[in-house]
């Protein structure tokens, strides 16, 4: 579906590392394994199961270079031959060795529990239907090797007689210390035992994908998140159960801030220069709304709009919204002082911001977005287009200031610091509004 598409192609990655892995685990065990084999056998009749080891090694290597975790047709026919290799080695008997012994003697060694390496392997690599697929197989593989080996087997003249005639007494002990015996029901429980394990180990690597595709689509939701939220308020919304969907009606801090004259500035100029300096512009301010607790609402060509006191009230919105308008314009002046020293023209904006009643709640139906509506917003983009006419950097609301006043009341030198250098205006008319609206600027 298109909404886990990332969290699939993130899964993807993870068993492609996963497949990287298995290979340097094959590259690192099979000369273990080598080692191992000489330790307990050492003649140089064991160069056949070195040659075993030798091609799973490269069977290793081809699977890395082709595998697509389970989607290709080749890599289930590379991951067949494994199992056949390995029922090979364990079922044929060397053909460099000169001992002889009854054929069953194959299957007294024990060597069917090399085949849990490659299952286990298979749980870093492969999707969990390969690993229950290589269980099936390795069950009919090992069944397929013991029926032929049965049809085709000579019984040792004498060896069955002596152990009746040594543990007669026994006969169960006798039949189980037969060299000729092949104990098919000991078979039968190996495969058993191997299928529940490649089933169990399946469902486990299922159940991992699972995990993975929950846990990517929360850190997608989370990305979405930080879209509108700062971090911080990202993680409150991470831990909170209630949904942003409930439309209510709040008191936020609006803020708008554009860039001044930005069509005459674009006019003569490259495109991709253009985007360039948007793009920086709107990393800067975008930087000041988080670090001041803001949800950035909405980007608007060359300007922003922010809200602060969404989605959830922290009782200091109004001053953290004065507060980023001012780290905005000192963010510009650094910002202009860095052009200054290329040569570049330096870029202004006007800043508008109002403290009032919204409607709060997501809109749209498939795709969601969380909206902030009302007077109060149209109030702040009215103030923001009055610093042109005015030649203000920044215009606040009478509104705003007292609720600044408020919130500061009792921080030391608070109101100085905030609201120091604003000059009252006389009341201006906004469209929207019946009466005048008293403001304040900052030159």
């Amino acid at each position: 579906m298109p909404q886990t598409k990332y969290a699939e192609a993130a899964l993807e990655r993870h068993k492609r590392e996963g497949l990287e892995l298995a290979v340097r685990m094959r590259w690192i065990t099979m000369p273990l394994l080598g080692v191992f084999v000489v330790i307990i056998n050492p003649h140089w009749d064991v160069v056949f199961y070195h040659a075993i080891l030798a091609l799973l090694v490269l069977n290793g290597w081809l699977l890395h270079r082709v595998g697509r975790v389970g989607q290709s047709r080749l890599e289930m026919a590379l991951i067949l031959a494994d199992l056949t290799l390995m029922t090979i080695g364990m079922v044929v008997p060397n053909p460099l060795s000169d001992e002889t012994q009854p054929l069953a003697m194959q299957y007294w060694y024990d060597n069917f529990l090399y085949f849990f390496i490659i299952l286990a392997a298979g749980t870093l690599a492969f999707s969990w239907r390969t690993v229950i697929a290589m269980g099936v197989w390795t069950g009919a593989l090992w069944g397929l090797a013991l029926a032929v080996a049965w049809a085709v087997a000579t019984p040792y003249p004498g060896l069955t007689e002596a152990a009746q005639a040594a543990f007669g007494a026994d006969p169960e002990l006798a039949a189980r210390l037969d060299p000729n015996a092949f104990h098919f029901r000991l078979r039968l429980q190996e495969v058993v035992v191997f299928l529940i394990v490649a089933v169990t180990l399946g469902f486990s690597a299922r159940r991992f994908d699972r995990l993975l595709l929950d846990n990517a689509g929360l850190e997608r939701e989370r990305a979405n998140l930080s879209r509108y939220f700062s971090p911080n308020v990202v993680e409150e919304l991470s831990q909170n159960d209630e949904p942003l969907k409930q439309v209510r009606r709040q008191d936020i801090a609006v803020l708008f801030i554009d860039i001044v004259n930005f069509t005459g500035f674009a006019a003569d100029r490259d495109p991709y220069e253009v985007i360039g300096v948007l793009r920086e512009f709107h990393a800067r301010m975008e930087r000041e709304v988080f670090r001041h607790g803001g949800t950035l609402d909405k980007y608007l060509g060359d300007g922003l709009m922010a809200t602060f006191g969404t989605p959830v009230a922290d009782g200091c919105e109004a001053a953290n919204a004065l507060d980023c308008a001012r780290a905005m314009i000192g963010a510009m002046d650094r910002w202009n002082r860095l052009r200054q020293r290329f040569g570049e023209p330096e870029i202004h904006a006007g800043i508008g911001v109002h403290y009032g009643t919204a409607v709060l709640g997501d809109i749209g139906n498939d795709r969601l977005e969380f909206a902030v509506i009302g007077t109060a917003v149209n109030v702040a983009s009215r103030l923001e287009a009055m610093t042109r006419p005015l030649s203000a950097r920044l215009i606040i609301s009478d509104a705003l200031r007292d609720r600044v006043l408020d919130q500061t009341s009792g921080a030391a030198n608070g109101v100085d610091s905030a609201l120091e250098g604003f000059t009252r205006l006389p009341d201006q008319p906004v469209r929207g509004l019946e009466i005048p609206l008293t403001i304040w600027a900052l030159y």
